[in-house]
């Protein structure tokens, strides 16, 4: 049970809703606890003669308080309890949820997205059955068993009570021997559906690209032999949770019947009322569904414990790149807003068993001025990117922001100070203003928005479009092609106003007249500019340029200055690129 220790805090607080719909259910179950006492009067009455209308009308008008009672209590228990429940699941959901939004690349470098799917979904889902029915099912096992012994042995002794009540030792030895097995199958079920999830969410992202490939049967199969193991493991433990019920009634049946002989063979022998018969019998009645309470508490909790568990697992799980608890802040001189960017001798590697990405690294972005870098695939330009977002922490050297060490910056600091823009953004499934802006259908400046697509010359596109900027883009951007998605995505950049600007080959999607149009924009930006590129038409306006070559830089300078090495990878590359523009303006006029 020490799984439940996280949702304390929310216990304590909640304490007296649960308290509350506690005493609702008690008032429930006394209530039902006095109507075989009713029905004994009444069959005692009809025994021995005394039965009168007046006395049917005052059972009957009994009976019928005892039933407003039981409605009216059971409405309280269920909005406290279950309504509490509720509360709960939205407690713990949200406590994922931004747990998830704290965590870095190396986290979710490890973990797949179904599971993370899984854990605030079904998982929250056990734990909220647990915490609303399964409380419930704990207060009815405990205090309907241990009143309904009491008042069978005060209605026909203790003798008799014992009698009715063999089954009991026997119902708690199947309960407590099944309890680890169901423990160990819930665990696996859950497991099981964390990775069917994570195949429908692989499977529909990629959907484009299974069609494209005809891999569709593959597909299937893959999926079919999760979903089969899923039903395989759902059966397991169906088959054991559903011998809790049949064991249950059979014992409790078998008691019935002996109470049965029993209570016949008194009553004949004048040892035993028909009232009080009647009254026994319907205690041993009620006392099937608190003994099945247990088996079901226990299948609750096992399956609840199961859940926490994995969510317990991402709630401790801790990021690798942690945030400073004393920020620093970035200074700025009176007259300038610039932010001046300095690695000094960067080394950095993924893991301690993998090779060097980043050797040695060292340059500086002065203010205002535009740094590229460019090389090859895998050369590290990328790395350098998320070394300077904090995506991951150096293994030596230093980053600073106007002298201050990166690692003594808030993220809210940092972020606000760069304006990211990936080589293939993430396109969420609103507007195209609010994919710009970052916000709501209407929680945004109209013509701050249109300034920013002019400025990506994505506006003309917009306008086209029959909704213009309240056009819904769909999921991941799926309306929009790959220019249109990177056009928007450096709209959104230039909408954060930030002092530094960084695009990570952002341009790879556009054409070469755009991409023209975009450059004499950007060169009109007063911010610092990062452009990380393989194309030499996209950096060579950059103040400095750096080449970076088995993560050390073999090249920098100017475009003029590098195109003096006529051996050096930079003016190779200009050379190449520029033959191959010319063929291809060849094959254009032909």
């Amino acid at each position: 049970m020490r799984e439940y220790r996280t949702i304390l805090p929310f216990i304590r607080e909640h304490k007296w809703r649960y308290i509350f719909g506690i005493i609702a259910l008690l008032f429930v179950d006394s209530a039902n606890l006095l109507v075989p006492q009713v029905l004994k009067k009444f069959a005692d009455w009809a025994q021995f003669g005394e039965l009168t209308l007046e006395r049917t009308g005052q059972a009957a008008a009994a009976i019928f308080i005892l039933g407003l009672i039981v409605a009216g209590g059971r409405y309280v228990w269920r909005v406290y309890i279950f309504g509490t429940a509720r509360k709960l699941e939205y407690w713990l959901r949200d406590k994922l949820f931004k747990k998830y939004l704290r965590l870095d690349d190396n986290f979710f470098n490890k973990h797949r997205t179904g599971d993370l799917m899984a854990h605030v979904t079904n998982d929250v889902l056990m734990v909220r059955n647990t915490m609303g029915g399964g409380i419930i099912m704990v207060v009815d096992a405990v205090f309907m068993t241990l009143f309904t012994v009491i008042m069978m042995i005060y209605t026909v002794g203790f003798k008799t009570a014992v009698v009715a009540l063999l089954a009991l030792p026997f119902i708690t030895v199947v309960v407590f021997s099944m309890s680890k097995p169901l423990q160990r199958r819930s665990r696996a079920v859950q497991d099981t559906f964390s990775e069917l999830t994570n195949e429908v969410q692989e499977n529909i992202s990629g959907i484009n690209s299974i069609k494209a490939f005809g891999i569709e049967e593959n597909q299937a199969g893959s999926f079919e032999k999760i979903n089969k193991d899923y039903q395989t493991k759902n059966m397991d433990m169906l088959r054991m949770s559903a011998l809790f019920d049949p064991l249950i009634q059979l014992i409790a049946g078998i008691a019935l019947v002996i109470f049965i002989l029993y209570g016949i063979r008194r009553m004949l022998v004048g040892n035993l009322s028909l009232g009080d018969f009647v009254a026994v019998l319907n205690y041993l009645r009620m006392m099937v569904w608190p003994l099945m309470a247990i088996g079901m508490v226990v299948n609750s909790f096992q399956r609840g414990i199961a859940a926490m568990g994995r969510i317990n697992e991402i709630l401790a799980a801790e990021a690798k790149v942690k945030e400073t608890t004393t920020p620093g802040k970035i200074s700025f001189s009176t007259d300038d807003d610039s932010v001046r960017i300095e690695f000094r001798d960067v080394f950095f590697r993924y893991a301690d068993n993998l090779p060097w990405i980043l050797r040695g690294v060292s340059f500086t972005l002065e203010g205002k001025e535009s740094l590229a870098i460019l090389g090859r695939t895998g050369a590290g330009k990328s790395t350098i990117l998320n070394l300077l977002l904090r995506r991951y922490d150096l293994n030596s050297g230093q980053i600073l922001l106007n002298g201050l060490d990166i690692r003594d910056i808030s993220y809210e600091e940092l972020y606000s100070k760069i304006a990211f823009v990936e080589q293939e953004s993430f396109m969420f499934s609103r507007t195209i203003a609010g994919n710009i802006a970052f916000s709501g259908d209407d929680d945004y400046d109209p013509e701050k928005v249109r300034q920013a697509a002019e400025f990506s010359q994505l506006a003309d596109d917009i306008e086209a479009m029959p909704d213009q900027y309240r056009t819904w883009v769909g999921e991941r951007g799926v309306t929009l092609s790959g220019g249109q998605k990177q056009r928007l995505a450096i709209a959104r950049a230039y909408y954060q106003d930030a002092q530094i600007l960084v695009l990570d080959d952002s341009l790879s999607a556009v054409d070469t007249n755009t991409e023209k149009d975009i450059l004499n924009q950007l060169e009109k930006v007063e911010a610092g500019l990062i452009v990380v590129s393989q194309r030499v038409s996209t950096v060579q306006r950059s103040n400095q340029i750096l080449v970076l070559e088995d993560g050390v830089i073999s090249q920098r300078g100017s475009h003029a200055e590098l195109l003096q090495d006529k051996d050096g990878f930079y003016a190779r590359l200009y050379q190449r690129q520029l033959l191959e523009s010319e063929l291809r303006e060849d094959r254009e006029e032909a």
